[in-house]
């Protein structure tokens, strides 16, 4: 289980609506090793700044977020980590409770690869309880990005109309048009200028928008070129579990959604600025 390795940065252009603040936040980014494990997830510091989200300008704190989508060993020890005494395929549960996910009827990595590849296919319950697990077991404030905070961290503080050339698309971005309709393993392509890796492409990321529903963000290998915008967005269908023939349908995994990933964010402590 190896650190993600930070590479040289890609700077990418962005439409207007995104200023960072002034003076940087005193963060430093970290490594967290998940508990039980050998599993290394680099988190970055991000500066706060105001984004546009529709036509309403949201104001965000400096967090930290990962530089990576979260890979499927990072999951794994998640999965593994509730007493076998335990089902993990309660149907019901406290809402402070974290339960683990019950065992997928299909392969969840769909046979594409496991160890380095981004987590797919899981449900925003999957994620959102792998948050508060790891909450729970490092006492850091581990979640969801919001949608805000994804999108000011994928915009990366470049100003002005977001277009991509095609060179820049091919060394950022694993997308329609060469991704060959599978996900690749993560931090492959260059990253954005916070050094983080497939912002865009690869696999979307769960978040909660601005009323605080779930929504996944950013375009996926099986986008064309003109999806790779901080602003795309998908929620949710029927058609994201259609071949699942649980009645009801797994709370846990999408049986047809190899695009839905995630990626972690961390709130500082309140005295870090």
């Amino acid at each position: 289980m190896g650190t993600f390795i930070l590479l040289g940065s890609l700077a990418l252009g962005v439409s207007a609506s995104t200023s960072l603040q002034a003076t940087a936040p005193k963060l430093t980014t970290y490594v967290e090793i998940l508990p039980g494990s050998a599993v290394k997830v680099r988190m970055v510091a991000i500066p706060g700044g105001t984004v546009t989200i529709g036509s309403k300008k949201v104001e965000v704190k400096p967090f930290y977020i990962a530089e990576n989508d979260s890979p499927w060993e990072a999951f794994d020890v998640f999965t593994a980590s509730g007493p076998a005494s335990k089902p993990y395929d309660q149907s019901k549960f406290a809402p402070d409770a974290i339960a683990r996910p019950s065992k997928s009827y299909i392969l969840p990595d769909l046979g594409w690869g496991h160890h380095g590849y981004p987590v797919i296919n899981v449900s925003f319950t999957s994620v959102d309880m792998f948050c508060r697990w790891l909450a729970s077991a490092t006492k850091k404030k581990y979640r969801l990005p919001t949608e805000a905070e994804w999108e000011l961290a994928c915009r990366a503080g470049v100003q002005g109309p977001w277009k991509l050339t095609k060179a820049e698309i091919e060394k950022s971005c694993w997308y329609v048009g060469n991704s060959e309709s599978t996900t690749h393993p993560i931090g492959k392509k260059l990253p954005n200028k916070f050094g983080l890796y497939d912002m865009l492409g690869n696999v979307g990321q769960w978040a909660t928008d601005l009323d605080g529903k779930p929504v996944l963000c950013g375009a996926s290998f099986l986008d064309p070129a003109t999806s790779l915008t901080p602003s795309a967005r998908s929620h949710w269908t029927p058609k994201w579990q259609e071949t699942d023939p649980q009645m009801p349908k797994s709370r846990w995994w999408l049986s047809d959604a190899p695009f839905a990933g995630f990626r972690l964010v961390c709130e500082p402590d309140p005295e870090v600025k």
